[in-house]
């Protein structure tokens, strides 16, 4: 599994603004109805819902929200970059730009937590949030995630 097989070019969005987390996650929602046809306000309902039992402000301006939902057949993505970060409660209490999202089926596998590791890994890369941040196009950050490389664990 690549990002190449969650994320389609239809669900990147750049230049959003939004006032806080829920209206973030309101704005997730309504790019994965448009780009893979689930229900918004469940989509919706699934990351608040995910948000309660914790951020998912993975650190660095980078949030992994994510949620089960009945409307999608495998695992999705979406990214958002926000126009100017946002609170989201993160653990290292910065505001949160760069979003990518995972929607996984209600009844999925280990599949979603693979996934959400590997997204994890890939945004710990200084270089890539610094290009995500300065990416001009959703077609250039589509093809960034699809090509970027996992971090490698180091030893200590």
């Amino acid at each position: 599994m690549t990002i190449g097989d969650l994320l389609d070019s239809s669900a990147v969005t750049l230049r959003v603004s939004a006032a806080n987390k829920r209206q973030v996650l309101g704005v997730i929602a309504d790019v994965a109805g448009r780009a893979f046809g689930v229900d918004v306000d469940e989509a919706l309902e699934g990351l608040v819902e995910r948000e309660a039992a914790g951020s998912t402000g993975v650190g660095q301006g980078v949030a992994i929200p994510h949620a089960r939902l009945s409307g999608v057949d495998r695992v999705r993505a979406v990214f958002v970059r926000l126009e100017t970060p946002v609170a989201f409660g993160a653990v290292d209490d910065k505001p949160v730009d760069l979003l990518v999202a995972l929607f996984a089926p209600k009844d999925a596998d280990s599949t979603h937590l693979r996934a959400l590791a590997r997204i994890s890994r890939m945004m710990r890369q200084p270089e890539l949030r610094e290009q995500l941040r300065k990416a001009r196009s959703a077609d250039a950050v589509h093809v960034m995630l699809t090509h970027a490389q996992e971090s490698k664990p180091t030893a200590a």
